[in-house]
């Protein structure tokens, strides 16, 4: 049996960034996956530029970069009629960015093994060891992997969580089901596009290898019947929204379209004695704000330091990973109910495109808008009481007959403050 002070289990965004904090600050790390890399997973593609600092503060920004990895530096959000434009300026520390998952993951665990992490590809995780009720292993069809920590950063699907008996909360339904695909478009500008037109949602960027990546959004309820002929009502699909149908009109798509059918929103209880999840083993949210993997890596630095910061007795970093586990909930609280908010099937109501056009008629909005979808600022920032008062002023006004539905809404919108408010509490 080989010892380690950690063992990752998951060696994407989270672990892989992860893994490589410890091994640099001298811990003897093993990384295990049951992937061979380069390999595909589903993903927005985007990164936030929180998350872009990260890449560059491991040395990986570069070699993504060499691969033709886009650096997002423009921004477009479209609402039926309503469009924001901005633009990421010096108030922000770095462009977003837009790579593939077998590019990114790659160069990330190449990152790992360079920080001297012992890394186990195409190896199957079967179980945990445990003694006296603690985690103090890894059970695989390799071998036995002995260590102080056990990380589950394996995904939704997490072997780690499950063989805890981790439990999930605050879990939400899907709203719209993705379906993605790659093209030769020539070049294009370094812009993120996100969108919704009628009931269909939008998202698209140039990402790396000279490809353009677009993406159509579906309501869950009309995924089966979309998926019969996948093809024919992508196509169609795009021509609804004429800005990104002209960028791939007569485009060689590279591969098969990708979809992601299940998935739902959750927590999870994440630390216990010997054991932590982190990235989404622990906590995933709609994808429509694209937030996930600038979540997995701003995780894993946060959790390396507490790793680092408790070294000592098993029972001190039991504390520290809970306390660390609960300011993970409470600072993902507000983006978790906003990516429900922009995600939510169906049209776009009264009350948001009004809403919408307030923040886009302000000089501020679209900074605004970056900050918030780069955590730097709250989304009571964004949607102020005035501008909602606003809104639903001229909603009911412009909008008689869906009066109700507006006074619904709003009602759904107090509820959400509610349900942060309960969530909140230790």
């Amino acid at each position: 049996m080989e010892s380690f002070d950690v063992v990752v289990v998951g060696g994407r965004c989270a672990g892989s960034a992860l893994a490589a904090y410890l091994a640099r600050a001298g811990m003897r790390v093993c990384l295990v996956d049951k992937a061979n890399f380069p390999s595909e997973t589903p993903s927005t593609h985007v990164i936030q530029p929180r998350g872009v600092e990260i890449l560059d503060e491991l040395g990986v920004l570069g070699p993504v970069l060499a691969h033709g990895a886009v650096q997002l530096d423009r921004f477009s959000l479209v609402n039926d009629d309503v469009r924001i434009d901005g633009v990421l300026d010096d108030g922000f520390a770095c462009p977003g960015l837009n790579a593939r998952r077998t590019i990114l993951d790659q160069e990330l665990q190449q990152a790992a093994i360079r920080s001297g992490v012992e890394v186990w590809n195409r190896c199957r995780v079967t179980g945990l060891r445990r003694t006296g009720g603690r985690v103090t292993g890894v059970e695989t069809v390799d071998g036995l992997l002995g260590c102080r920590l056990v990380v589950g950063a394996d995904g939704c699907e997490s072997v780690v969580a499950e063989a805890v008996g981790a439990r999930k909360y605050l879990v939400k339904p899907p709203g719209r089901v993705p379906v993605w695909g790659y093209f030769i478009a020539g070049p294009q500008e370094p812009r993120l596009r996100i969108a919704r037109k009628g009931n269909l949602a939008f998202l698209a960027s140039p990402t790396d290898s000279g490809l353009y990546m677009a993406g159509v959004a579906v309501d869950h309820a009309d995924a089966h019947d979309f998926n019969r002929n996948r093809e024919a009502n992508f196509l169609t699909s795009l021509r609804a929204w004429p800005e990104l149908g002209d960028i791939v009109r007569g485009a060689e798509r590279v591969g098969p379209l990708r979809v992601m059918m299940n998935w739902h929103s959750y927590f999870r209880e994440s630390a216990g004695p010997g054991w932590v999840l982190v990235g989404d083993a622990g906590h995933f949210k709609d994808f429509t704000p694209a937030q996930g993997i600038a979540d997995a890596l701003c995780q894993a630095k946060s959790l390396s330091s507490v790793i680092l910061a408790t070294s000592g007795s098993a029972a001190g970093r039991d504390a520290a990973l809970h306390r660390w586990w609960y300011h993970r909930d409470r600072s993902s609280y507000d983006m978790y109910w906003l990516a429900m908010q922009m995600g939510r099937p169906g049209t776009s109501s009264p009350l948001v495109t009004e809403l919408l056009r307030q923040i886009a008629d302000d000089p501020d909005g679209a900074t605004t808008l970056l900050k918030v979808l780069n955590r730097d600022l709250p989304s009571r920032r964004l949607f102020t009481i005035g501008r909602l008062a606003a809104a639903g002023y001229t909603a009911f006004r412009k909008y008689p007959g869906q009066s109700r539905a507006t006074f619904a809404e709003i009602g759904a919108a107090l509820a959400a403050e509610v349900d942060k408010h309960r969530a909140r509490r230790p």
